[in-house]
């Protein structure tokens, strides 16, 4: 084989590999999500466009479109497609709005977060995964995010306030640092539990005063820190 052919030969073998997972990401987007009862099409179109397979460790991206969380490193997972797509459209994002995420992870919600928000921070405990995420979100030419090092359970004051947050860890409770980090209006998602089953909680402030409802039951990693769990 010619090099020119071998050149050839591995971007047609790069192009099928992407169209494969455009067809994987599809079938995720329509079964996993949209039947399911995902309504709000922006998160539905945003999954659609992201590819999840590039916030994967290599030797997982054939799985990258199941309907399953997926380890990371560190101890972290990659929370499972619908999850993501459930959380996102409880915060109802227009566009305008400034968010925070806890529990930065592979940047993959973050990346979902940032084509519906206004400007996303997103903050991990674990430097080796932010400056990861921070890289990927970056070459994917994500300007709307800023990646931050930090005890996510007591959110980021000097951002403060947010119109959403929402936290990619499971917590003993609200954690009040975030409640007073909210906007008027402003929502908090927050799962909320033991540290092996928790419910997602979401937290609205109107006219001041905060209003909590419970929602589905859930499974995420433990949220580390001040206002969370002990190591």
């Amino acid at each position: 084989m010619s090099e020119n052919n071998a050149i050839r030969y591995g971007h047609d073998s790069e192009d099928s590999d992407e169209q494969a997972f455009a067809r994987k990401r599809a079938d995720m987007v329509h079964h996993q999500i949209e039947l399911r009862g995902i309504r709000d099409e922006r998160v539905l179109e945003a999954m659609s466009r992201i590819p999840r397979h590039l916030f994967v460790p290599h030797k997982l991206r054939d799985r990258a479109y199941c309907d399953t969380p997926l380890h990371i490193g560190e101890g972290q997972t990659i929370s499972q497609p619908y999850m993501v797509a459930l959380m996102t459209e409880m915060l109802g994002l227009t566009g305008s709005e400034k968010v925070l995420e806890v529990g930065t992870g592979s940047g993959y919600q973050t990346a979902i977060l940032a084509e519906l928000a206004r400007f996303v921070h997103s903050i991990d405990r674990i430097a080796s995964l932010a400056e990861s995420a921070r890289q990927r979100l970056a070459a994917l030419g994500y300007d709307n995010v800023e990646v931050h090092v930090g005890d996510g359970s007591v959110g980021l004051a000097s951002e403060a306030p947010f119109d959403g947050i929402i936290v990619t860890a499971g917590a003993p409770g609200v954690p009040a640092a975030l409640c007073s980090q909210l906007a008027e209006h402003g929502k908090l998602l927050v799962p909320v539990g033991s540290q092996t089953l928790q419910r997602l909680h979401l937290v609205e402030k109107m006219h001041g005063q905060l209003r909590t409802r419970e929602s589905t039951g859930c499974v995420f990693v433990p949220l580390i820190g001040e206002d969370g769990w002990t190591v």
